[in-house]
């Protein structure tokens, strides 16, 4: 076989090896932040979710301007209290 060819199988081979694994690479779900209920002694993941959930919070409590994790120790806890309270 002459080198064109070697190559065109080459690069076959390698990609039959690795298209197994694009599916698998592509369906993994990314965690950013976790937070850690200490009342509750859970955890929650800090996705587009919980945003969206935080915004509505905010917009109920003035007194909550900031991003959650700015805000102190006592205005996590009163968040958290609520959030347990208005599940998904």
């Amino acid at each position: 076989m002459n080198r064109k060819g070697l190559f065109i199988a080459a690069i076959f081979l390698s990609a039959a090896l690795v298209a197994p694994l694009a599916p698998k690479v592509s369906a993994t779900p990314q965690v950013v932040v976790r937070f850690y209920d200490r009342d509750h002694h859970d955890y929650h993941n800090w996705d587009d979710s919980e945003a969206r959930y935080y915004e509505t919070y905010r917009h109920d409590h003035n007194d909550y301007n900031v991003e959650f994790r700015r805000t102190s120790r006592a205005q996590q806890r009163a968040y958290w209290n609520w959030r347990h309270e208005h599940h998904d």
